[in-house]
C-alpha cells in the first residue's frame, strides 16, 4: 500500500539526497561525539607504590642464642652457709630474673613462628603489585586498541554511505530511466533527421557517437570520469591564458565543459566556443559562456576570413578523421587573423602509457597523431614558429626504475650491469612512459 502513495508524490532528488547528506552528517556527529567520549574516558596507568622491602630475618639466630638468660636454671640451695646464702639472694632477684626468662621464651617463639608468614606477605605484596601494574597497563592497551577498532569503524560506515536510502534512490533511479527512455523514443520519432548533420563529425559521415541530445549526456559524465573533473582541467588550461590574452577575439573548437572560455572571460580576453556536443553546449551557457552546436569545420566556414584573434583546439583534433582534420587547419589559416596563435594540445600516442591509458578508451577518438606529424601538418597548412611542447609527464611511481650504479654492492661487473639495466630503463621510459599529452604552438 505504501509504494504506490510514495510513486504520487515523489521527493525530488535534491531533496531526497539533501537529507540523506543530513541524516548521515547527523550520524557522523553523534559517532564522532560518541568516539570522542571514549577516547577522552582512556584511563592511565596508577602510580603504585613500590614492594615494601623483604622480611628482616638476619637476627633470628641470635635471638634464638641469646633469648635463655638462665642457661643453668635456679642457683643450688642446701644447709650450708653459701647455700643458704644463695637461697637469700635468690629470692631478692631471682622474680626478676625468670620473669625476664618467660618474656623472652614468648618473644623468641613469637618471632619464630611469624617468621615465614611475614617472608610470605612480602613476597605476596610483590607479587599483587606487579599483577596490577601489568593489568592495568593491559586495560590501557585495551582500551587505545578499542579507540582505534571504533575508527576503522568510521571508514567501514563510510563505504556503506551509498546505501543510505537504496531503495528509494533505487526506485527513482528506475523511474527517471524509465522517462529518459520514453524521452528519447519521443525525440527520435518526432524529429528523426533533426540535427543529424550536426551529428556528424565530417560529410557523409555516420553519425557520431554520443551525437544526440539525449546520448550527449553521457559524453559529459564519461568525460568527468576519465579526463577529469573541471578543477583538474582549468589548472591545467590555464597555461594557454598568456599565449592567448594578447588575442582580440579567440575561438575555441571543441569548448567542451568551458573550462579555456571561463579562464579567458577571467582575464577579460574575449573568447566563444563550439562543440558537436549539445550537452557540453548547455553546460557553457549555464556558466554564462559564449557557446554553439556545431562541428569544428562548419563554424569555420562561417567566419569572416583573418577575423579570429587567436584559435585553440584541445584534446579535439584525435577526434577528426585525416581528410576532415587538414580541412579544418586549412581553413583555420584563412580565418585568423596576422600574427594570431594556433593552439592544439592532444594525446601523445608515442607515450605507450597514453596510447594505451588514454587513447583507446574514448570510442570517440578517431586517429592518434605523433608530435612530429601534427607539427608538420600544422607547418604545411602555413602556420610558422611552429613548436611542440610535451605535458603531463608520467609520474616517476609509475616509471621503470633505474639501479644506483654507486651503491657499493654494484662494484666491478655487477655496476657494468647497473650501467646497462639503467640505459635500456632510460629507453623504455623515453617510448613508454614519457609525457602524456603534447601542446602544437604557431603562429599566423
Amino acid at each position: 500500500m505504501e509504494k504506490p502513495e510514495r510513486l504520487t508524490h515523489v521527493e525530488p532528488i535534491e531533496a531526497l539526497t539533501a537529507r540523506l547528506e543530513r541524516e548521515r552528517m547527523d550520524a557522523d556527529r553523534s559517532y564522532n561525539d560518541a568516539l570522542t567520549a571514549v577516547d577522552r574516558a582512556i584511563q592511565v596507568v596508577p602510580s603504585l607504590p613500590q614492594a615494601p622491602p623483604a622480611f628482616d630475618s638476619s637476627r633470628v639466630a641470635d635471638l634464638n642464642r641469646l633469648w635463655n638468660t638462665l642457661p643453668g636454671g635456679p642457683p643450688a640451695v642446701d644447709r650450708s652457709l653459701k647455700g643458704r646464702l644463695r637461697s637469700f639472694v635468690w629470692r631478692l632477684v631471682g622474680p626478676p630474673f625468670e620473669s625476664q626468662q618467660r618474656l623472652n621464651s614468648a618473644v623468641v617463639d613469637h618471632v619464630n613462628r611469624n617468621v615465614a608468614a611475614h617472608e610470605e606477605t612480602s613476597r605476596t605484596l610483590s607479587v599483587l603489585l606487579d599483577a596490577t601494574r601489568e593489568q592495568a597497563a593491559a586495560l590501557v592497551r585495551f582500551q587505545s586498541l578499542l579507540v582505534q577498532y571504533f575508527q576503522t569503524i568510521t571508514a567501514y560506515v563510510d563505504s556503506k554511505d551509498r546505501s543510505l536510502g537504496g531503495s528509494e534512490l533505487r526506485e527513482r533511479l528506475a523511474l527517471t530511466e524509465q522517462r529518459l527512455l520514453a524521452l528519447k523514443r519521443d525525440v527520435e520519432r518526432s524529429a528523426p533527421h533533426a540535427g543529424a548533420g550536426l551529428a556528424r563529425v565530417d560529410s557523409g559521415e555516420a553519425p557520431a557517437p554520443f551525437g544526440g541530445a539525449v546520448d550527449s549526456l553521457t559524453y559529459v559524465a564519461f568525460e568527468d570520469c576519465f579526463r577529469g573533473l573541471p578543477d583538474e582541467i582549468r589548472g591545467r588550461v590555464e597555461d594557454y591564458v598568456p599565449i592567448l590574452s594578447a588575442a582580440g577575439d579567440v575561438v575555441d573548437l571543441g569548448c567542451g565543459r568551458g573550462e579555456l572560455l571561463a579562464a579567458l572571460r577571467a582575464r577579460g580576453v574575449r573568447a566563444r566556443g563550439v562543440d558537436v556536443n549539445p550537452a557540453m553546449v548547455e553546460l557553457c551557457r549555464t556558466q554564462g559562456l559564449d557557446a554553439q552546436h556545431g562541428d569544428a569545420l562548419s563554424y569555420l566556414g562561417k567566419q569572416g576570413d583573418e577575423s579570429i584573434g587567436g584559435l585553440v583546439a584541445i584534446q579535439v583534433v584525435e577526434h577528426f578523421a585525416p581528410a576532415y582534420l587538414l580541412k579544418v587547419l586549412e581553413t583555420a589559416f584563412h580565418k585568423m587573423q596576422a600574427g594570431a596563435p594556433l593552439i592544439i594540445e592532444t594525446i601523445n600516442p608515442a607515450c605507450w602509457m597514453a596510447y594505451f591509458e588514454t587513447y583507446l578508451r574514448d570510442i570517440t577518438h578517431r586517429q592518434a597523431l605523433h608530435p612530429e606529424t601534427l607539427r608538420h601538418l600544422v607547418q604545411a597548412s602555413g602556420f610558422t614558429r611552429v613548436d611542440v611542447q610535451f605535458r603531463q609527464p608520467v609520474r616517476e611511481m609509475d616509471q621503470l626504475r633505474r639501479l644506483s650504479a654507486a651503491a657499493p654492492e654494484l662494484a666491478g661487473p655487477l655496476g657494468q650491469l647497473a650501467a646497462v639495466v639503467n640505459d635500456h630503463a632510460d629507453k623504455l621510459n623515453a617510448r613508454l612512459f614519457s609525457s602524456m599529452d603534447y601542446v602544437v604552438v604557431g603562429w599566423r
